[in-house]
């Protein structure tokens, strides 16, 4: 019965020792007599008990690698107080498990050296401008050193950059001043097209009103060279009017009658004026004659006409 419980305890730890399973995601390093035999897949595995062992045991997920914060020096020389967080994963379990005795440190400290490096060659505005490109060289320099511990760096990425409280005020003065210089400059500019405006408006207004004045002109001579057009059209019909009744039979008469009433209306003008002292002719047949003469002139233009 003794002999059985042995066997049975025997055997347990056979089948414990040689059937190993590996969880999803995971990697196990087998050593067989103290050298590497092999890795591990997921799933179910047979090992030759007391022959082989696991020696290491890997994760194969990305993991999240909290760097310590650290003091970095800008090409300007000034202080920085950097933090960030690497993102890595396991690709090759054997490299991992004999290329360096503890690769997260190895990791930690050359993202370390890396970001000072890099940081070192910016200056101090540079570095919250450029972020990314700070990131990208971080992981170009791990990643190309960490092959030969079996980790492939995914990415890394600066969790604060903190200058001194003295940078920090220099800073905040610099921005507010930078502020006040753009208020400054909108508002000038803003009265500088205030009077831009107020310019053009009143030049255009000058224009308009100096063109209206100009059309009111150009109208009024045309009106004025309408009303003259019209009296010289009228006066002349005016007159063929009168040399076609002179022609007519009796005509003559009527011009002579005419003449007389108004050489008689033109003495009696004078005469009613007290300011006027009037002359009269010695011979009242003076005015027969001017009647004459004047029938004359008649006569005269009816045969040049």
């Amino acid at each position: 019965m003794e002999i059985a419980l042995v066997i049975f305890v025997i055997a347990v730890i056979f089948i414990s020792r040689s059937i190993k399973v590996v969880p999803q995601q995971n990697a196990w390093v087998v050593e067989r007599l103290g050298k590497y035999h092999a890795a591990l897949a997921p799933g179910l595995n047979f090992l030759m008990p007391f022959v082989d062992r696991v020696a290491y045991k890997h994760s194969l997920k990305e993991i999240p690698l909290d760097v310590p914060s650290q003091v970095c020096i800008t090409r300007d020389n000034t202080q920085l107080q950097v933090d960030g967080i690497l993102y890595f994963q396991v690709t090759d379990p054997m490299r991992a498990s004999y290329g360096s005795s503890n690769y997260i440190m190895a990791v930690t400290q050359l993202a370390q050296t890396s970001l000072r490096s890099v940081i070192g060659k910016l200056e101090l505005d540079k570095t919250f401008e450029e972020r990314d490109i700070i990131n990208a060289q971080v992981v170009a320099a791990i990643d190309e050193a960490a092959l030969n511990w079996g980790v492939k760096v995914l990415r890394y990425e600066i969790k604060d950059l903190t200058p001194p409280k003295e940078i920090l005020h220099a800073m905040q003065q610099q921005i507010t001043a930078e502020r006040e210089k753009r208020a400054l400059i909108a508002a000038s500019e803003g009265r500088r097209q205030e009077q831009i405006n107020i310019a053009t408006g009143e030049r255009e207004a000058f224009i308009a009103r100096s063109e209206g004045e100009k059309q009111a002109a150009i109208n009024n001579a045309q009106g004025e060279a309408g009303a003259i057009t019209a009296v010289a059209e009228a006066t002349a019909q005016a007159i063929e009017r009168i040399a076609a009744a002179i022609r007519q039979p009796g005509g003559e008469q009527a011009v002579q009658l005419k003449v007389a009433e108004k050489a008689v209306e033109a003495y009696s003008k004078v005469a009613n004026d007290s300011t006027t002292t009037l002359i009269v002719p010695s011979n009242m047949t003076e005015v027969s004659t001017l009647i004459s003469s004047a029938m004359k002139m008649l006569q005269t233009s009816k045969t040049s006409a």
